[in-house]
C-alpha cells in the first residue's frame, strides 16, 4: 500500500512540477509576509482559492524561484481517498528524493490544496514548519478549513488570507476593461462603458466561473453553490437537527440584502407558525452561515455590549449575484446590491465595519475603522435626484460625526447629484469608489 502511494505521490509532484503555468485573472488580495508562519487561504467555496495558489506560484517563478523549489499539490485525488497524517511525510520525503538539492541550503514553498481531507492535517503543518526550510500555504474547501479552525489547530502558527468573488476591478480585468487611468481621464464613451460594467456587476455579481453566462446557467450555477454550502459546509459539517428552519433563515436573510435581521423577531415569528427552536439554536445557524462565508452579518457601532446584543444585525450575501435568487419581489434593487458591494470593498482592504444608528434616530450604512486607524462614516444610496433624499443622508451623516468626529463623512451614489453637498462631505461616484486602490 505504501509502495503505491509514494508511486501516486511522487507522479503527481512531477507532474505538477512539469505543468505549464494557468493564465489566470491577477487577484488583487493582500499576502502576510511573517516567517516561520503557514498562510492559510480561506473563502467560500468557488471564490478562487487554488487560482490564487497558483497566482503566488507564478509570481515566484516570475522572481526566478526554480519550478523545482515550488510545490503544489492538491489531495483532492480519490487515489488519496485512505491517506492518513502518517502518511504527509511521504510528500516530504518524495519531493526532497525529486529535488536534494533544496533541502535545508534552499528555500522551498509548498502550496497544500484541499490539505483537510487528510485527517490530522494540522499537526503535520506544525511539524513542517518546525522541521524543514520551507513557506507553508494551505487551502481548502470550507467543510474543514474554516477561518475558527485554523485559528484552533494551527495555534498561531498560521495568517489568514480571505478570498473573496471578484471585486469590479477584477471583473473588468477578467473582461480586459480594466481602466489604467484615472476615473477624470475617462472619455465620454469609457465612462458610458464603465457605467454599464457597474450595473452588470451588481447584478450578476463576482463569482469567476459565473462571468460571461446567460442569466439561466449563471442563476443555476450560483442556486448550486450555495446548496452545497448548506448542506456539506452547515448541515453535515454540524449535524444540524433542524435544516428545514436553517433554509427559512437563509430565505430570509438572502431575500432581505444590506437589511435588518433580528434573531428574537425571527424566533417569535417561528414560534407563532408553531415551530419549535431555541434562540441560540438560532444563533448558531448564523455563526455557520458566517463561517462557511455565505454572508456577513454588520453590529451596531457602539461601545455598550449591551446595546450591540439588542439591537438587529445587518446582513449581506458573500456576492451581489445571489440577491436576485432569494428576492421573491422580482425587482431589481440595485441600491441594496450597490451597498453589499461597497461592504465587501471594506472588507478586501481589512476594515473592520459596523453599522450606526444615531441617538436621534439617524442611520448611516457604514463606520469603518481601517488598519492605519483612520475612521469613515460612508453612506450608500442610489438615486439622491430628490433633495429630501439628499437632505435625509447628508443630515445622517452630520449627525453621526457628532459621535465620530474624527471620521471622514463618504457619500456614495451612483451620479453626481443635483443638490449642493456639504463641504464636510467627500461625494464619490460608485465606479470611482469602488476603483480607488485601497
Amino acid at each position: 500500500m505504501e509502495s503505491q502511494l509514494r508511486t501516486i505521490i511522487r507522479q503527481k509532484i512531477i507532474d505538477a512540477q512539469a505543468a505549464p503555468l494557468p493564465v489566470l485573472t491577477r487577484r488583487d488580495v493582500w499576502l502576510p509576509a511573517v516567517r516561520g508562519k503557514a498562510t492559510a487561504v480561506i473563502g467560500m467555496r468557488r471564490a478562487g482559492k487554488t487560482s490564487l495558489l497558483w497566482q503566488i506560484l507564478a509570481d515566484r517563478v516570475a522572481n526566478d524561484t526554480p519550478r523545482e523549489g515550488l510545490l503544489y499539490f492538491s489531495f483532492e485525488d480519490e487515489r488519496l481517498a485512505d491517506m492518513q497524517v502518517q502518511d504527509l511525510d511521504l510528500l516530504v520525503e518524495t519531493f526532497y528524493q525529486l529535488n536534494p538539492s533544496w533541502r535545508d541550503a534552499r528555500r522551498a514553498t509548498f502550496f497544500l490544496d484541499e490539505i483537510q481531507l487528510v485527517p490530522g492535517w494540522e499537526l503535520f503543518a506544525r511539524r513542517l514548519l518546525d522541521s524543514e526550510n520551507i513557506d507553508l500555504f494551505l487551502s481548502g474547501s470550507s467543510a474543514r478549513l474554516l477561518s475558527r479552525e485554523v485559528a484552533t489547530s494551527m495555534r498561531g502558527r498560521a495568517m489568514e488570507v480571505a478570498v473573496f468573488p471578484f471585486s469590479l476591478r477584477e471583473v473588468l480585468r477578467h473582461a480586459g476593461r480594466e481602466p489604467h487611468k484615472p476615473a477624470d481621464r475617462l472619455t465620454k464613451a469609457e465612462r458610458s462603458q464603465l457605467d454599464k460594467d457597474l450595473l452588470d456587476y451588481l447584478a450578476h455579481g463576482g463569482f469567476p466561473e459565473a462571468q460571461g453566462l446567460d442569466t439561466r446557467n449563471r442563476c443555476e450555477l450560483l442556486r448550486t453553490y450555495v446548496d452545497v454550502v448548506l448542506l456539506r459546509d452547515v448541515v453535515e459539517r454540524h449535524n444540524l437537527g433542524q435544516p428545514r428552519v436553517l433554509h427559512w433563515m437563509v430565505r430570509q436573510l438572502m431575500g432581505n440584502a444590506a437589511g435588518s435581521f433580528s434573531i428574537n423577531k425571527f424566533y417569535a415569528d417561528l414560534k407563532s407558525r408553531g415551530v419549535a427552536v431555541g434562540k441560540e439554536t438560532l444563533h448558531s445557524y448564523l455563526a455557520h452561515l458566517e463561517d462557511a462565508f455565505l454572508l456577513s452579518s454588520l453590529d451596531l457601532a457602539t461601545d455598550s455590549e449591551r446595546r450591540r446584543q439588542v439591537n438587529p444585525r445587518k446582513v449581506y450575501p458573500v456576492d451581489t449575484g445571489l440577491i436576485a435568487l432569494f428576492d421573491s419581489s422580482g425587482k431589481a434593487n440595485a441600491g441594496h446590491a450597490l451597498e453589499t458591494a461597497v461592504l465587501h470593498e471594506l472588507q478586501r482592504r481589512g476594515a473592520q465595519v459596523n453599522y450606526v444608528r444615531t441617538p436621534a434616530g439617524f442611520e448611516v450604512d457604514f463606520y469603518a475603522r481601517g488598519l492605519d486607524g483612520d475612521e469613515a462614516l460612508i453612506q450608500v444610496c442610489a438615486d439622491l435626484d430628490s433633495p429630501d433624499t439628499l437632505a435625509r443622508e447628508v443630515r445622517a451623516l452630520q449627525d453621526a460625526a457628532t459621535i465620530w468626529p474624527n471620521a471622514s463623512l463618504q457619500l456614495i451614489t451612483f451620479n453626481q447629484p443635483k443638490g449642493i453637498l456639504s463641504p464636510d462631505i467627500q461625494f464619490y461616484t460608485a465606479s470611482d469608489w469602488l476603483l480607488r486602490l485601497a
